[in-house]
């Protein structure tokens, strides 16, 4: 059969006056990131927010220990993806930082992002230069990356005392700009004990205790999280959040009404998955039930972009990938939850929820 006589004609020939817009901007991703990376690593916005005024790029190089001509085209990057302003006086150029910046990119922010920016920056980027290998073996890239071996995941995860606490942080931003709408997704007042695995830094728990001031959350988790979680993330104030060392796999879980698996399903293979969820069912309370947090897939798979590229990092860094609530349900029915529902926040992250009937 002949080829379509306007195929033949028109393959690899763009039509006249078109542009690979699209294209273009994701060949440059990386350069917007690494450029969010390096202002964040070299302190820019820190130190126009201690200036208190805008400053000239003279003196943020000053401040940062940077060449002027480098300070200068990084702060007119940094001007261009709108996370400074410019101020012009009598023909020099002043910076500010943007209200975004002000919230999410200060050291001292509640809500900063910076802990979150520097282990995207140092290991989730060196990870990703070895996505190439990832596709073709199906496995993550820890050891040629970090030259450590990935057969326990997360003694590679958490690989030293340093990069643990980076992952926690990256962790303890996540849910404390996306964790209210989480727990809020379902009620879950019914639930007064609660037990959150894998909780690592505690700012999910907090949420709940926040959002539902009548529950108790006991994070459970490895030995070392939870020593790092009491030294540096949750207080001893926080009277109705209390941690109790394990593993989820292999030690008795507390008795609970309510489990929370927040990003933990998604580390995993279908059968592991169903092995802690397993678990979980035994250990929980007749009546109770279990919460699963994860970016969502849609059904047909065709987004969103964001849980489509999580789902590539997961081959980079886990064992696991993204999935549709479709095939959460799936896994939880295995485990012998019914009544499973799933709920979409509108952000990153969405909720699933079933029940141990009573």
């Amino acid at each position: 059969m002949a080829e379509h006589p306007e195929t033949t004609l028109t393959q690899g020939t763009p039509p006249a006056d078109t542009y690979p817009r699209k294209i273009l901007e994701y060949l440059e991703g990386f350069l917007i990131s690494k450029t969010v990376f390096t202002s964040c690593e070299l302190g820019v916005f820190d130190v126009l927010h201690t200036a208190g005024r805008p400053l000239s790029a003279k003196d943020v190089s000053k401040a940062i220990g940077a060449s002027l001509d480098g300070t200068e085209r990084l702060l007119a990057a940094c001007a261009g993806l709108q996370l400074l302003q410019t101020h012009c006086d009598d023909g020099q150029v002043f910076y500010s930082n943007s209200d975004e910046a002000s919230i999410y990119l200060i050291r001292s922010s509640p809500s900063s992002l910076l802990q979150s920016i520097q282990y995207r920056s140092e290991t989730i980027y060196t990870c990703w230069q070895y996505l190439t290998d990832a596709v073709r073996e199906g496995r993550n890239q820890y050891e040629k990356a970090f030259g450590v071996s990935s057969k326990d995941l997360f003694e590679a995860l958490y690989r030293c005392d340093e990069e643990m606490v980076k992952f926690m942080q990256l962790m303890n931003s996540i849910w404390n700009i996306c964790g209210k709408d989480v727990v809020k997704a379902f009620d879950l007042s019914p639930f007064k004990v609660i037990c959150d695995l894998g909780g690592c830094s505690g700012a999910l728990a907090k949420q709940c205790t926040s959002v539902y001031p009548e529950c108790t959350v006991t994070i459970f988790d490895l030995p070392r999280v939870v020593r790092m979680s009491r030294e540096h993330f949750v207080s001893e104030a926080d009277l109705r959040i209390n941690f109790q060392q394990g593993d989820f796999f292999k030690d008795t879980l507390p008795e609970a009404d309510l489990y929370v698996l927040a990003r933990i399903l998604h580390d995993w293979t279908d059968e592991r998955c169903i092995e802690l969820l397993n678990r979980v069912y035994g250990a929980c309370k007749p009546g109770g039930a279990v919460l699963v947090v994860e970016a969502l897939l849609y059904e047909d798979g065709s987004g969103p972009v964001t849980a489509q590229l999580y789902s590539l990092n997961m081959l980079v860094q886990t064992e696991g990938k993204e999935r549709t609530a479709a095939q959460y349900a799936a896994l939880m029915s295995a485990a012998g939850f019914t009544n499973i529902q799933h709920r979409l926040t509108g952000k990153i992250y969405d909720a699933v929820l079933g029940h141990k009937e009573d």
